[in-house]
């Protein structure tokens, strides 16, 4: 550890509080907490863990983790800085940071009349965290426009993943190295007045079924092939359950939501409790969604 407080000094803090990085408020400390500037920077942290057998997390926007009260040992790194976050658009094509919020990037491909994105509209995080998880929904995921995804390997080797190399499934993709840095999309013309109007009425419609007013609030589990998880746990009679300072929401029963003094393992109770009522009831087993450190 003393090796990268000691080099990388200037972007390297100790014992950070990870809950206010998260959607969902909870969880431990960061032992480390490192932010680099540049690509170069964040191969040099990465190679340096790896030298002293660190253990490393990518902390993107914090919509789809649950962090354990006794947090992380090891390094978290964020990434931050125009190459992290930068948005440019050429034509149809759109490059993009990874760490740039996915609503940024939504939002500025909208804006220069290019269709796709706007029906991602509601869907928290970053881009990088997005890609890596294929998100979507109804009308589709993100990874039918992806073209090309720069990535960082646990050993701090860069390199490109191009269309041959890039598999996307429900909430999945076979992008398996440490880092996702930036990307390369694909999208169409189309009217920027009417792509606007569309994406208002998703959002209209997302808010309404959605807890999106409650920053504290996850999407907790994949739909298992051809079944809501929303509708099987209300189903099951558990919206609006609680353990603790988190309950299962009562607009949408694959959401949990946490308050003032709530816990990780409150929620990851929680969690077990939907997942047995859940078999029990239907015979289902659900899988999560969300990342737990």
């Amino acid at each position: 550890m003393t090796a990268l407080t000691e080099q990388f000094s200037e972007i390297t803090r100790s014992d950070v509080p990870l809950a206010p990085y998260t959607w969902l408020n909870v969880g431990g400390p960061a032992q480390l907490f490192i932010e680099p500037r540049t690509r170069q920077e964040l191969k040099d942290v990465i190679s340096t863990c790896q030298q002293n057998e660190i253990p490393i997390r990518l902390l993107g926007g914090g919509s789809n983790l649950l962090v354990r009260d006794e947090g992380f040992g090891g390094a978290v790194i964020h990434l931050t800085g125009d190459e992290f976050t930068f948005v440019s658009i050429e034509g149809t094509t759109v490059r993009a940071g990874a760490a740039a919020p996915l609503s940024h990037v939504i939002s500025q491909t909208v804006n220069a009349g290019l269709a796709g994105l706007e029906t991602l509209v509601g869907i928290p995080g970053t881009l990088g965290g997005a890609i890596r998880g294929n998100a979507g929904g109804r009308h589709g995921d993100i990874g039918q426009f992806v073209r090309a995804v720069d990535v960082v390997t646990s050993e701090g080797k860069e390199f490109t993943r191009t269309e041959d190399e890039l598999a996307f499934d429900y909430r999945h993709s076979s992008i398996n190295e440490l880092v996702v840095v930036s990307a390369e999309l694909a999208l169409s013309t189309d009217d920027p007045d009417s792509l606007t109007r569309r994406m208002r009425k998703l959002w209209i419609m997302k808010k309404a079924a959605q807890p999106l007013s409650f920053q504290s609030a996850g999407c907790i589990f994949k739909n298992p092939r051809g079944l809501s998880a929303g509708a099987l746990i209300e189903q099951a009679g558990l919206k609006g359950t609680r353990v603790g300072q988190c309950e299962v929401s009562d607009r949408h029963a694959n959401f949990i939501v946490t308050h003032d003094g709530a816990t990780s393992d409150d929620i990851l109770k929680l969690i077990d409790l939907i997942r047995t009522q859940v078999s029990e009831i239907h015979g289902v087993q659900l899988e999560l969604e969300i990342q737990v450190w």
